[in-house]
């Protein structure tokens, strides 16, 4: 049997939370699979450039996707935290680090682990 490399069982790992997400959110479908996917390839070149950012795939996968959809489709995840005001998303935290959550900037609110939010998050279509 082939023994994937580090490097791949980091992406495959970025893409299982990513897609976790979206499917909490009932938003995979194939369209948005085709972002996380064209975020991984694009990270499979990065990481190679920079092999210390291994752990940070998770957060930039995420970070990647919600810009897309952002894009295409509208705001992903959007904030159950604040009942008030205009919705908004969910921000990845660290930018830039490992184990990634998603945060609500505006309440200072740890909502979940990339790749641990419940269905109650759906994309602002």
């Amino acid at each position: 049997m082939d023994h994937a490399t580090p490097l791949e069982q980091a992406l495959h790992a970025a893409r299982a939370l990513v897609l976790a997400d979206l499917i909490a959110g009932e938003v995979a479908d194939a369209d948005v699979v085709s972002l996380v996917e064209d975020s991984v390839t694009h990270r499979r070149w990065w990481v190679e450039q920079w092999p210390a950012g291994v752990d940070y795939l998770a957060g930039l996968v995420a970070q990647d996707v919600q810009d897309a959809l952002l894009e295409k489709y509208g705001r992903w995840p959007l904030c159950p935290v604040c009942s008030h005001g205009d919705p908004h998303a969910l921000d990845v935290e660290p930018e830039l680090g490992p184990d990634p959550h998603w945060v609500c900037g505006k309440a200072g609110v740890k909502v979940a682990a990339v790749g641990a939010l419940g269905p109650v998050f759906g994309a602002g279509r």
